[in-house]
């Protein structure tokens, strides 16, 4: 961050603040909102289709879970503004950390809206809010194009495919605990969901971390992006294939996380990028290795 002019800096502290104070004092209020428009739109399915009632005790417990950790990247982000202000290079992974959670939260919180919610999708405020800060952080360092470009591509996908894995698991989940021969797994096209539900969730965590560490330009980062990339594909297109072979399920959810997967797969293995990811010493002592 030393590198970077005084002024961009200035920028980026003023931005740290007023984000910062945004997910602590009015996202809160924004996902509450959202919360009661999601359940009562829920009450009116699953009155219809009695598979979505799950729905309503798990968006009770993930859009709290996500408000408090969209709180305490809040406060994270206050505390930052001054440190990235002086240009302390520790703050930039800890920083896009704390922003990627609005950016994944809010793109999570909105897809309700797209299957039942009608209205304005308010969480996509809290997302867009979130990315303004991931996004400028990223890009007005003054660093390498390779380096600057390399980082915004792999993180915005690993972002993204985070918020798919985290939607994809909820999913599993939901028909699982309203299946009919519930607490019994009947056939290929039921225990396979329970293979995978955890499986999306890990590579959540996972993903998370390799934020951070890819931003860090850590070599861990890479690894751990690429475990959970290749661990999601591995998982979703058998799961697709499944599901509308072997289930009545005609919906195509597992392949939405596609095109991420290729660009992020894309990134991480181009050389280029790859070498721009990775810190030179670190590279060095693979080299070695």
């Amino acid at each position: 961050m030393k590198e970077t002019c005084q002024s961009k800096r200035s920028i980026l502290a003023v931005l740290a603040v007023i984000v910062g104070l945004f997910m602590i004092a009015v996202a809160p209020f924004l996902i509450q909102t959202s919360l009661e428009r999601v359940i009562a739109a829920l009450q009116v399915v699953s009155a219809e289709k009695p598979a979505y009632s799950s729905g309503i005790l798990l968006f009770s417990y993930a859009f709290p879970l996500y408000r408090g950790l969209i709180f305490m990247g809040g406060i994270a982000l206050l505390l930052l503004a001054r440190p990235i202000y002086r240009g302390e290079e520790w703050t930039y992974p800890v920083a896009l950390l704390a922003s990627a959670i609005p950016s994944a939260g809010g793109m999570f919180m909105f897809m309700p809206y797209v299957s039942f919610v009608d209205g304005f999708p308010v969480p996509m405020i809290v997302s867009f809010v979130g990315l303004a800060f991931f996004w400028s952080l990223i890009l007005l360092r003054n660093v390498n194009k390779w380096i600057k470009w390399g980082q915004f591509l792999a993180l915005t996908f690993a972002g993204m495919l985070s918020t798919h894995a985290f939607i994809t698991g909820i999913g599993n989940l939901r028909t699982l605990l309203t299946r009919p021969d519930k607490p019994f797994y009947n056939g290929l096209g039921w225990w396979v969901l329970s293979w995978s539900q955890p499986i999306q969730w890990i590579c959540v965590i996972l993903l998370f971390i390799a934020i951070y560490q890819i931003a860090a330009r850590k070599f861990s980062g890479w690894w751990l992006a690429l475990v959970s990339v290749t661990s999601l594909v591995a998982i979703d297109v058998p799961m697709q294939i499944i599901r509308l072979t072997l289930t009545d399920s005609t919906a195509w959810d597992y392949s939405y996380g596609l095109p991420m997967i290729i660009g992020l797969f894309f990134v991480l293995l181009h050389p280029k990028f790859k070498n721009a990811l990775i810190h030179e010493e670190e590279c060095s002592c693979k080299n070695k290795g």
